[in-house]
């Protein structure tokens, strides 16, 4: 039974037909008329594994809430919904990036080494400022 509860296996939605969009005899948009357009933009289907893996994720932490109410009833996806949302909220100067940890310790993530452990730290940000300015300008003295 499912006493109602959503689904855990997640569905893709995938259009059902290919379609290129063509603007000239050769197949080629004019970039004269219609300026200059990504690929992406006119092709008109994506593979289903596409979807799932953009939502992959997302799918897991919904699997993971849904399998916590059956088994522990509604206290406990409500319980780490209320503590990933405190997450968001702790306080830090504007200027300091965060290391998401607690939000990695909830969600189990924090054994693993992902692609955002390496690329993601602070040395390597694009934007640096001033710190004293950074945070005059955030408490509206600046």
């Amino acid at each position: 039974q499912s006493f109602g509860l959503p689904s855990i296996i997640p569905k893709p939605v995938v259009p059902e037909q290919f379609d290129v969009k063509s603007e000239t005899n050769y197949d080629l948009p004019n970039p004269m008329v219609s300026g200059l357009s990504s690929v992406r933009q006119s092709v008109g289907y994506t593979h289903p594994l596409e979807a799932s893996e953009r939502n992959y994720q997302k799918n897991q932490d919904r699997m993971n809430m849904v399998l916590l109410r059956n088994t522990q009833g509604l206290h406990a996806p409500l319980r780490i919904a209320m503590e990933l949302k405190a997450t968001e909220n702790i306080g830090r100067l504007p200027f300091l990036s965060s290391s998401n940890v607690m939000r990695d310790v909830l969600l189990g993530k924090d054994q693993n080494i992902e692609f955002e452990d390496v690329f993601n730290t602070s040395e390597f940000r694009e934007q640096m400022g001033q710190p004293h300015a950074i945070v005059e300008n955030h408490l509206g003295i600046l």
